[in-house]
């Protein structure tokens, strides 16, 4: 009985920052259309104005934001679990090789479409779900289980950031950080007005105060935060593989889910242009299987131009090797013929 109350009540505790930025949002919507547009604001034109730009914001922050919170993780599909019984030899197993035999073996049986690799060379393997883990796949400590292409587990959305989540998550950050500011510049006049003394009541003036405060705190810890997931976006990584470089056949390799910024985007934002800011599953791919880069010589740079460069030097010294044993034949010939 204990085990399943201390469950509870982590359960419950884990959605203690849900519920306080619900609550900071519903006071928002009370403190910018009650207190500041209805009751403070005295133009009508500004009003209508005022209201008509913040409810779609408003909208599409708590869209986004319901969106990350409530859509399921990617899963583990189970052709890459283990039977039972490789499960418990693979457990009974000491010596490392052995182990990795039994994992390469398995991966190979099974078809596995898997690219990335222990240090040892082997398939990586979760003890905890017993199961081989796809590419870009982690376990979460959290939520129990392996999720898909794993940024990091959210307490601020109390699931876990992976491939089914990830866009809602940058659209919650982006349009999160679109509303703060546009709170904090539209309440920017009033907040200095009630320095002044010249707006209404007391009540409206604590509101109208904490408001901005508000705004403008959220907005500078959201500029960050939404400008670093950007630039995770544009180079194809995840918070994990910023941190650890995935690792392929070759080696480690940072860069190796890259496939150029547009395609990095739309891998996340799917090709659907229409779609691509609206707080619906638009990413591209099955969570399992993801594209690599190629190192094309002909493009990359000055590794092309060193491997142009010591391709065609090792040709011309072949040919003027060659040149210069030819021309020592003939003048051998030339000496003996006049001989």
């Amino acid at each position: 009985m204990a085990p399943t109350a201390i469950r509870l009540c982590c359960a419950a505790f884990r959605w203690t920052p849900v519920v306080f930025i619900s609550a900071i949002v519903v006071w928002s919507y009370y403190a910018y259309v009650i207190q500041m547009c209805i009751l403070t604001v005295d133009s009508v034109t500004e009003k209508v104005l005022y209201l008509l730009l913040y409810h779609p914001l408003l909208v599409m922050f708590v869209w986004s934001y319901g969106k990350t919170i409530f859509t399921p993780v990617g899963t583990v599909p189970k052709k890459f679990y283990l039977p039972h019984q490789d499960a418990d030899k693979l457990m009974r197993e000491t010596n490392e090789e052995a182990q990795k035999n039994i994992l390469i073996e398995f991966a190979r049986n099974s078809n596995l479409p898997v690219q990335n690799r222990t240090h040892s060379g082997a398939p990586r393997y979760c003890e905890k779900c017993r199961c081989i883990k796809p590419d870009r796949c982690h376990h979460c400590s959290v939520c129990g289980t392996c999720v898909l292409k794993m940024d990091h587990h959210c307490p601020w959305v109390n699931n876990c950031v992976g491939f089914t989540t990830y866009k809602f998550f940058v659209m919650f950050l982006g349009y999160a950080l679109v509303y703060c500011i546009y709170v904090a510049l539209t309440s920017l006049k009033y907040f200095i007005s009630f320095w002044s003394g010249g707006v209404g009541h007391n009540m409206g003036k604590f509101h109208i105060l904490f408001l901005f405060f508000v705004a403008v705190m959220f907005a500078i810890s959201l500029i960050s935060l939404f400008g670093y997931h950007c630039y995770l976006t544009v180079k194809n990584r995840s918070t994990l593989e910023s941190f650890r470089s995935p690792i392929f056949q070759s080696g480690p390799d940072k860069n190796g889910f890259s496939l150029g910024k547009y395609n990095n985007f739309i891998e996340i934002f799917g090709e659907n242009k229409k779609l691509w800011f609206i707080p619906v599953f638009t990413s591209s791919g099955d969570g399992v299987t993801y594209p690599t880069r190629t190192v094309d010589l002909d493009s990359d740079g000055l590794l092309a131009d060193r491997q142009r460069w010591m391709e065609e030097g090792d040709l011309d010294s072949n040919i003027t090797n060659g040149a210069n044993k030819m021309s020592s034949s003939n003048q051998n010939l030339i000496t003996s013929l006049q001989e």
